[in-house]
């Protein structure tokens, strides 16, 4: 049967579609147990057909729904006779199963209609906690991922409608918060049961002979457009490395090495360079690299594209095997994040060579984990945070500050909240003067957090970055503020590493100080508009003093007013880069 395709009932089919996968994304944040989920939104939802293609994404975590292609293989290896309509699959392995780490589990449920499969409805959620060696599943110095928690091969939670009650009790007791676990595991059941009937909705009106060429139209122009970005860059070979800080007391610099080739509508992005595999747990598997690369490709276009897998198909990654941005088994990575945001940023180190208007300068390195656990009033708590901050500069505006990373679609989880659930007390939470790199465009600004334990005794783990190797600028910009960590205790204040490996014990009055790095800056910071130097002032964002250092801007300190004749002369100097 051949359909004509309507501009219409496309339109109307795309939009039910996104419909669809936002109200999954909407149904898993209004039911979930844990804050990481609810609150920090760390979680994804997405329809694919019945050949397992993504057809409609919602507006989640962007470095996990270019995954779920991963995770789809994995269940069309399987054969088609044994899927039966009621079945619900669940994994997260991320050697085998197509798997980012452990705490992120991938619930699928394949939608049959008139007897026949048509698609699928997924989501993936990162819990509270699956097990292993540290409260939140996300030790920085596991070594081995048979320390990281709960494996899950490709299994059936669901099988034609029946639940299996042997799944749930492994899940239940390798959780150090079982009533977070399984209240997330029934939100994203939930989400499956409210996508399967918005698609079956779409089919029972259309009929399954006319959504099928839809679908395919809808892959065709993701494509189509997608090529037509690749095709506005300058063909060529781009190459630039950025550098993680390393792990432990005494780091060692690891490069994230990538090669962009442009080549007519076709782009492709080698991390042949990078540092191999590490016995710590930030190894990246290739399922997130591949999320932030196609996030990053697409971050070019200035227009609407589908939200489906037609977009990457013209994007290919290679990465080596072995490497901290494709590990081999049993190599650790359950805080693989720090390096799927920086495969971003190195992207768009590169493509700034050739686009620069089009790229985002370097920003805080991806979220900050921070991850607690202990007893209180006899029972466990875990809390797990993926606290973000701000972008870098662009070409014609500032990087913005308390908000997401662009690769992600998360959000600091209210103080209110933690302070109401957990005994936890935010001591501070605020912007970082002189943090974003100065710039005709400034970087975003820096952010820092502290909480109180008000329990007797926890465990707590970090990951962060950027701070010897600090968010780059783009264009003569400078390079945002460094990172930092605190330990506060007795009243002592101890420095962390930004990876520890190690878990720290906090007692009951200790602190933990997380400062995150800021954004990098765009251009040439005379360049800047006096005017909006004074601004930045006044809103206590930049100093008297780094207003005149950086940007050549001298403001009385009593008036606040410009003195012009000083900084005339002062921008008529050679500028001084900050270190």
């Amino acid at each position: 049967m051949t359909v004509a395709i309507d501009p219409i009932t496309f339109e109307v089919i795309k939009n039910a579609l996104s419909s669809v996968a936002d109200e999954m994304a909407l149904v898993i944040m209004r039911s979930a147990y844990s804050p990481v989920v609810r609150d920090s939104m760390d979680y994804s939802t997405a329809l694919c057909d019945r050949h397992g293609e993504i057809i409609a994404q919602g507006l989640t975590l962007a470095v996990q729904l270019g995954a779920f292609p991963d995770g789809m293989r994995t269940i069309l290896a399987e054969p088609t006779a044994d899927l039966r309509d009621g079945d619900v699959f669940i994994f997260n392995d991320p050697y085998g199963a197509g798997g980012q780490h452990l705490p992120d589990i991938y619930v699928i449920k394949p939608i049959f209609f008139a007897g026949e499969l048509e698609g699928y409805v997924c989501t993936m959620a990162h819990h509270c906690d699956v097990g292993g060696i540290a409260p939140g599943s996300v030790a920085i110095h596991a070594t081995e991922i048979f320390q990281e928690g709960l494996r899950l091969p490709l299994l059936k939670l669901y099988e034609a409608g029946k639940p299996n009650p042997a799944i749930f009790r492994i899940l239940e007791h390798n959780t150090r918060h079982p009533v977070h676990l399984m209240g997330d595991l029934r939100a994203q059941l939930a989400a499956c049961t409210v996508g399967e009937r918005g698609l079956t909705a779409l089919l029972k009106k259309y009929g399954s002979p006319v959504v099928r060429p839809y679908l395919e139209a809808l892959q065709e122009r993701a494509e189509r457009a997608m090529r037509d970005v690749i095709r506005t860059i300058p063909d060529g070979v781009y190459e630039f490395t950025d550098w993680l800080d390393g792990i432990g007391e005494t780091p060692e610099p690891l490069p994230i090495k990538v090669t962009v080739t442009v080549a007519d509508d076709t782009i492709d992005i080698d991390l042949t360079g990078s540092a191999a595999q590490v016995p710590a747990a930030i190894n990246c598997p290739i399922a997130m690299v591949r999320s932030v690369s196609y996030c990053a490709i697409r971050c070019l276009s200035t227009d609407e594209l589908p939200n489906c897998q037609g977009y990457m198909r013209p994007v290919r990654v290679t990465a080596p095997a072995g490497t901290i941005v494709n590990p081999v088994l049993p190599a650790a990575c359950a805080a693989r994040g720090v390096i799927g945001y920086r495969v971003f940023d190195a992207i768009m180190g590169a493509l700034a060579q050739v686009v620069p208007d089009k790229v985002i300068a370097g920003g805080e390195g991806g979220p900050t984990l921070f991850s607690i656990g202990g007893w209180h009033h006899k029972k466990f708590f875990v809390m797990t945070e993926v606290m973000v901050g701000n972008w870098g500069a662009r070409a014609t505006l500032d990087g913005p500050e308390g908000i997401s990373n662009p690769a992600a679609n998360l959000s600091n989880q209210p103080v209110e909240l933690i302070e109401t659930e957990l005994p936890l007390q935010v001591v501070e939470y605020g912007l970082v003067p002189d943090s974003g790199g100065p710039g005709a465009h400034r970087g975003g600004l820096a952010f820092v957090r502290e909480w109180r334990l008000l329990a007797d005794e926890a465990v707590f783990t970090v990951r962060a970055d950027r701070r010897r190797h600090v968010p780059y600028g783009i264009d003569g910009g400078h390079p945002g503020g460094p990172s930092a960590n605190f330990l506060l205790s007795g009243g002592t204040e101890r420095a962390l590493p930004t990876m520890p490996l190690e878990a720290f014990t906090m007692r009951k009055g200790d602190s933990f100080r997380h400062v995150s790095a800021g954004g990098g800056g765009y251009g040439d910071a005379h360049a800047r508009a006096p005017e909006a130097v004074l601004e930045d002032v006044l809103d206590e964002k930049v100093s008297i003093a780094q207003a005149r250092a950086a940007y050549g801007v001298a403001i009385d300190p009593a008036t606040h007013a410009i003195d012009w004749d000083t900084t005339a002369r002062l921008r008529a100097a050679p500028q001084r880069r900050r270190a």
